[in-house]
């Protein structure tokens, strides 16, 4: 009682308040639960940022990499990066220090971060998609297409429209300020369970969302992503030899993995119904710490150039050392 009269600076009625800061319950309230998450979300965060550092060390040591499709992989791990530690933190300070309070403008900015590295991660997947496809459909011109200006314009594009179409969310969010409860029930400040939270008229919101969400987020990068393969798809077909085959095929495996894989924990974390809202915490995590590890797993598991340059590296250091 005494947080909630510290926290509510004006009394509007019974049940409904203005805050200056929400509580993050977390992924459970179970208290035995808590060390078992902290430990396994501490792992899997270190993980995700061993496995992206290594791909970023990689492919600005390793001149073998200095390719259009590496310096995009290097982009996608400094968002996987950033993704993991935006969302990921506040499990483990809340933990540490048994504090779970985040102050309103830090959640903003949270929530603005979070859906402008996810909207720059399906952009970026996008651009991808196409740089495989030239790679395989046009294999005689991929570097005069894809060359380092194009490359350089095409990865600041998404860098910027990322960052763009998450402001109108946050911009009218933030001139709420009559909330039913201070308890946002989820591990970070993500928009959806916060509209819940609010007794202000979110019609423009949540249509905006719905629209931008369904055509701009999810349709668009969607067709877009995938439309380049059914033209890989073709060609391959063509393609008379079976080590031709496998070796095409081979160069967008790795990429198709991770968009199959995003795209569907996307899907069930925002498109699920709501009568079995209690799993999209799951899938949340899921693809806020899962993915993000999977990711340079992905690549250097099932990407030859990148375990051969990491022998090299790492003979490299063995002889040095």
């Amino acid at each position: 009682m005494e947080l909630m009269l510290l926290n509510v600076p004006t009394q509007l009625n019974s049940t409904h308040t203005t805050v200056k800061y929400f509580i993050v319950k977390g992924i459970t309230d179970a208290p035995e639960m808590q060390v078992l998450i902290f430990l396994l979300v501490f792992a899997i965060y270190l993980i995700t940022l061993g496995g992206n550092l290594t791909i970023l060390l990689l492919i600005c040591l390793d001149h073998h990499l200095h390719n259009p499709m590496y310096f995009f992989l290097g982009n996608l791990s400094v968002v996987d990066i950033s993704c993991s530690t935006i969302t990921l933190h506040r499990i483990l300070l809340s933990f540490l220090t048994g504090d779970k309070t985040i102050a309103v403008t830090e959640c903003m900015i949270q929530t603005y971060m979070f859906g402008s590295l996810m909207g720059h991660e399906l952009f970026l997947l996008t651009v991808m998609s196409y740089d495989r496809y030239v790679a395989v459909c046009k294999p005689l011109n991929y570097h005069m297409v894809m060359n380092r200006r194009t490359c350089g314009l095409l990865a600041s594009f998404c860098w910027v429209l990322g960052f763009v179409q998450s402001i109108s969310h946050v911009g009218i969010f933030s001139t709420y300020v009559c909330y039913t409860s201070i308890e946002i029930d989820h591990f970070f400040c993500d928009i959806i369970p916060m509209m819940k939270m609010t007794c202000s008229d979110t019609t423009v919101l949540e249509t905006l969302f719905f629209y931008q969400g369904l055509f701009f987020m999810t349709i668009a990068p969607f067709v877009l992503t995938f439309m380049p393969y059914v033209f890989i798809i073709a060609a391959i077909v063509k393609i008379h030899t079976n080590s031709g085959r496998r070796k095409a095929f081979y160069t967008c495996s790795s990429h198709l993995t991770v968009v199959v894989l995003l795209y569907t924990m996307l899907g069930s974390q925002y498109l699920t119904p709501k009568s079995i809202s209690s799993s999209k915490k799951l899938f949340a995590l899921f693809n806020t710490a899962i993915v993000p590890m999977l990711n340079p797993l992905i690549y250097s598991l099932k990407n030859k150039d990148v375990k051969e340059s990491m022998k090299r590296k790492f003979s490299c250091f063995n002889l040095t050392s």
